[in-house]
């Protein structure tokens, strides 16, 4: 048994505070984008139009992520405290609207310029557990996301959340939907990365889906939503919305 007694804090300067969130986010897409560049572009117009998407990207997952956040989990809270809507340090981001922010920069920016959008998105499903990975140990930082009661020996109390020993969720998430996931990716399919444009894509969402769907049976639901249909979440509802057009995709590019 552990106990989780992290500062969320990662730097204090004076009055200015880094955040380990915050940090998962920069070295998150750092690391993603230079995975991509030194080992997975091979095409030269990819490779050159590749650091103007970036910031495409970067504008999707802040975007999508904070409104999905919003609009999923908490629209009865920020539609009384708008200022806070704009407070992304304090936490509070959507996986599923993060990835729907991606998907719409993508596409806008494949059509500008004339690239097949899932060329791209393949080249980011695969570095994007990556990023995942790093969010998912961050959330572990800050005693958020945590999970149920359980009594097994690698169970967390996360002091700033109460004195029950729970299950490590996050670290359940880092673990399958971070480093399984690139494997699958990275080592088992790679090889199809320029045979059939969004193959990859399809199996970052039926896998990502199928990862997340059952381990949030052993993570606490949001507290202002509780369980929504047949005892599941929030976020197993959206992985399963996921998983179907995951499948949909896998057939169509197959």
């Amino acid at each position: 048994m552990f106990i989780n007694n992290f500062d969320p804090v990662a730097l204090n300067f004076l009055s200015f505070e880094i955040r380990w969130y915050s940090l998962s986010y920069i070295f998150g897409i750092v690391f993603a984008w230079i995975y991509c560049k030194k080992f997975l572009i091979k095409d030269e117009k990819i490779l050159s139009l590749f650091d103007d998407l970036i910031s495409y990207l970067i504008i999707g997952v802040i975007l999508g992520g904070r409104l999905g956040y919003i609009i999923f989990y908490n629209l009865n809270y920020y539609s009384k405290n708008l200022l806070e809507i704009f407070m992304v340090w304090k936490g509070g981001m959507s996986f599923h609207g993060g990835l729907l922010g991606v998907i719409i920069a993508t596409y806008i920016f494949s059509k500008r310029n004339k690239i097949k959008t899932f060329i791209f998105l393949d080249l980011i499903s695969m570095s994007a557990p990556i990023g995942i990975f790093l969010g998912r140990i961050s959330n572990f930082i800050n005693s958020e996301l945590y999970g149920k009661e359980t009594d097994l020996f690698w169970s967390v109390k996360f002091e700033k959340v109460d004195n029950i020993f729970r299950h490590p969720s996050q670290i359940y998430e880092a673990f399958f939907e971070g480093i399984i996931l690139f494997i699958i990716l990275n080592f088992i399919f790679k090889k199809q990365l320029y045979k059939s444009p969004g193959f990859i894509s399809a199996l970052f969402l039926i896998f990502y889906s199928i990862f997340r769907f059952f381990i949030e049976f052993t993570r606490e639901p949001d507290v202002q939503i509780g369980y929504i249909l047949f005892n599941l979440s929030l976020g197993q509802l959206l992985s399963f919305l996921f998983f179907m057009f995951g499948i949909f995709l896998f057939y169509k590019k197959k």
